[in-house]
């Protein structure tokens, strides 16, 4: 059946796209910080195990209202590994780093997410998307905090 939401197909599509890009860096975030909270070690150890754990629940809980809204668009979400890897702009390790590397790269990894995001604010505005703009404005809230949370790690 024909999708009548008020957002023209042209514009459904460019906005699609945009959030297929916010799932791919989202979920590519979500599995550098799952992976870090089972690999970290040192001094930090207990805080750090901890922190990456609140930060990868609530990653993996964000996955799916970001590929439903890419559904309610009408079209598929990304699958697979191979397709997320297209789509993002997140680096994945190549081997385990140490503890406060970890957190650099989740600051950089957060930052990417919220550039994506932004990216994703003007197909959403052109399109009259509130629904995304809403789901965006969320997304980059939770990744500012996080991002400002971790770089407190790193002063000394």
């Amino acid at each position: 059946m024909k999708i009548n939401i008020g957002i023209p197909e042209e514009e459904r599509s460019a906005i699609s796209e945009s959030l297929k890009k916010l799932l791919a860096d989202t979920y590519t975030l979500y599995q550098k910080t799952h992976s870090y909270h089972w690999n970290v070690t040192g001094p930090m150890f207990q805080t750090l195990h901890i922190l990456f754990m609140t930060q990868y629940t609530e990653l993996w809980n964000a996955i799916d209202p970001i590929a439903e809204r890419i559904r309610s668009l009408g079209y598929y979400a990304p699958m697979g590994g191979w397709e997320f890897a297209k789509y993002s702009s997140i680096a994945e390790d190549k081997e385990v780093p140490k503890a406060q590397d970890m957190i650099k790269h989740l600051v950089e990894g957060n930052e990417a997410v919220i550039r994506t995001a932004r990216a994703a604010y003007a197909p959403a505005e052109k399109g009259n998307d509130q629904a995304t703009l809403d789901l965006l404005t969320q997304r980059l809230d939770i990744h500012e905090k996080t991002a400002w949370m971790l770089r407190s790690l790193l002063e000394e």
